[in-house]
């Protein structure tokens, strides 16, 4: 096994100008790539830790006034987020509006401030994507870009005269190895990304469920304090 590494470690060293830099752009392709879903795989899971923590504050506080202070101490998450946007919006509204203004346009409001909730939280959760998707897609035509060239360099050694093995093999071999390491780079850049769309959709649904079960929350504890006035 040794001696083939060294081998493709040789054809990738002696292999012309054009086809170094095509290896050279897959390999910090690659290094991106991986950085990349280290790092989202890393912020996923502190988001659902940080989820869990403030759910759990969430369903065993006694007021929303309570939620509030304590969801001020802790670390970003997407439903302390959405709770935050529409918690500000509500007593804004609350400060200016009566009962009647409130049941009229205050759910909208706060309905809105829930969106804004959801977009801050999103925009972390698809923060390069885009660059994942760019890589994996981009890649194997790197990768294709390399093995022309290859091939051409394999022709150029059959124009110069001969048909022998050592004249086409460089060329070929330098083919091959730029699609192999084009298709490195790129297979893991799309299984991630297909990985953390999904993930992200997920976390999406669950965004919009805490939302409805919040505006529920709202409703209840304006009507309670209505009953007591």
């Amino acid at each position: 096994m040794s001696s083939v590494e060294m081998d493709i470690f040789k054809i990738i060293l002696e292999s012309g100008l054009v086809v170094k830099s095509v290896f050279i752009i897959l390999v910090l392709s690659s290094i991106i790539s991986w950085s990349i879903i280290l790092k989202k795989k890393r912020l996923l899971s502190q988001l659902r830790d940080n989820d869990l923590e403030f759910l759990d504050v969430f369903n065993q506080s006694k007021s929303l006034k309570e939620i509030m202070y304590k969801a001020e101490l802790m670390d970003f998450s997407p439903s302390r987020a959405i709770f935050i946007e529409g918690y500000n919006e509500l007593n804004k509204i609350l400060d200016v509006s009566d009962r009647s203004h409130f049941n009229t346009y205050g759910f909208s409001s706060i309905e809105r401030s829930i969106e804004n909730g959801m977009n801050e939280s999103n925009k972390r959760l698809e923060a390069l994507l885009s660059t994942l998707a760019s890589i994996g897609s981009v890649s194997p035509f790197i990768g294709l870009f390399g093995t022309v060239w290859g091939i051409i360099n394999s022709f150029t050694g059959l124009a110069g005269g001969g048909g022998s093995l050592e004249r086409v093999a460089p060329g070929i071999a330098e083919a091959l190895v730029a699609t192999a390491v084009g298709l490195a780079a790129a297979i893991p850049a799309v299984w991630f990304y297909n990985y953390f769309t999904k993930e992200n959709a997920n976390a999406r649904g669950e965004m919009e469920n805490f939302g409805r079960d919040f505006l529920n929350l709202i409703e209840r504890t304006l009507s309670s304090k209505g009953r007591k006035n």
